[in-house]
């Protein structure tokens, strides 16, 4: 059947909106990944804030996959879902000391990524722990978003280089066991130079740290908006990366592993979030595609001004016109603007694509909307593994007071 064919009827039989995940992208980016890297000691971890359905994660945990956890309630359910410690990185930023603390108890790698939290890591361990040190070597983003720029700029994630010095006082002042550094990216990553020259860095970097048994990159892999859009390739990447690696390893008189933490990567291209026109209206020379949905199921394009291709699968020969797709959000709610797609009638149902990652994980109930349900195809097989939200979910934790 057409993938078409596919959504239209997850959209007839579930409902809209919905988002859908098609697992066979998912396990053809995971191969796609390891192909290009099988050359090097790999391990890849996914990083769980993309997308934290526990059947997305049983799909990693399947394929050999681990995870990169930001927070100790994704911690906690990676290890639920079956992830040995050994299989999960804890990646947090600006936490307090505790929750460090916490993922120690639970047997994770810790990655630490300012000196306030190394400082107390040292008093509270000494030696007897090893850590990761998330470092920031301020490359440039490749990208034209402000948003993702400032984002980038602000130096917020990771120990910037200026502080490099005073991160060595206090690792050689507790004995401090660093056997891992890992690289603050964003996913903007276009081109091979550019990852290449944050490897230098790190490769530059890493000679300072004796103990050293892993190098992580984090992920920064830039994965496709819609058709033809310019990616880095990964096995031009990897090719490219194996003779600088090689020198570094001769350099230190070891092999190091590579670790790798693709979420949007992995997950982002399987996504598609199906939604249903209710409203077609024109405002002066805008034509208006009114739809059940909005940045609270999908807040990417409003956030980031991130592009994301939409497709009429109701009527796929219509005439394209030009249309600026809005949710129903009593605010600026926009999908796309100005956007030439076939000729869009009240009730066609509408296809957002590469939806997969940073859509259901950052959604809300803001105005009091239901989060969409999530259905997975795989192969022939299509099954929800999240219900849609009710009434019930809204309210569940208010607490009523006689005022």
């Amino acid at each position: 059947m057409p993938y078409r064919e596919y959504l239209l009827n997850a959209a007839n039989k579930f409902g809209t909106p919905l988002y859908v995940y098609d697992a066979d992208i998912i396990l053809r980016q995971i191969s796609y990944f390891k192909e290009a890297f099988k050359a090097f000691p790999l391990r890849i971890m996914f990083a769980m804030k993309s997308n934290s359905n526990i059947n997305i994660l049983k799909l990693m945990l399947k394929n050999g996959v681990g995870l990169d956890t930001v927070s100790i309630l994704e911690l906690q359910t990676g290890l639920q879902m079956g992830f040995s410690s050994e299989q999960i990185v804890f990646t947090p930023n600006l936490v307090d000391f505790n929750e460090i603390v916490e993922a120690v108890t639970l047997g994770a790698d810790i990655n630490i990524e300012n000196l306030s939290n190394l400082e107390k890591f040292g008093k509270e361990y000494g030696s007897s722990k090893s850590c990761f040190i998330r470092l920031n070597p301020h490359i440039i983003a490749e990208s034209k978003s402000k948003a993702v720029t400032e984002w980038h700029n602000q130096s917020k994630f990771g120990i910037s280089l200026t502080q490099f010095d005073q991160l060595h006082k206090i690792i050689k002042k507790y004995g401090i066991i660093v056997d891992g550094i890992h690289i603050h990216s964003s996913h903007v990553i276009m081109e091979t130079e550019i990852f290449l020259k944050g490897a230098a860095i790190i490769f530059q970097l890493a000679e300072n740290f004796p103990h050293l048994k892993y190098i992580d990159f984090g992920g920064g892999i830039k994965v496709p908006h819609y058709s033809g859009e310019r990616v880095v390739d990964l096995i031009e990447l990897g090719k490219a990366l194996k003779p600088k690696y090689d020198d570094f390893c001769r350099k230190i008189d070891k092999r190091i592993e590579l670790w790798f933490e693709p979420g949007r990567f992995m997950v982002g291209e399987s996504g598609t979030l199906l939604v249903q026109v209710k409203v077609l209206k024109t405002n002066g020379h805008v034509k208006f595609a009114g739809v059940d949905s909005g940045f609270s199921q999908l807040i990417r394009p409003m956030f980031y001004d991130a592009y994301h291709e939409i497709v009429n699968l109701s009527n796929p020969g219509g005439k394209q016109e030009v249309y600026t797709v809005v949710g129903n959000l009593c605010e600026i709610d926009n999908f796309a603007k100005d956007r030439f797609l076939n000729e869009i009638r009240e009730g066609d149902i509408l296809a957002i694509t590469h939806a997969g990652a940073y859509g259901y994980s950052m959604a809300s109930q803001y105005n009091s909307r239901f989060r969409p349900a999530e259905v997975m195809i795989s192969g022939d097989k299509m099954q929800v593994i999240r219900k849609r939200d009710t009434l019930e979910d809204l309210l569940r934790n208010q607490i009523e007071i006689n005022i």
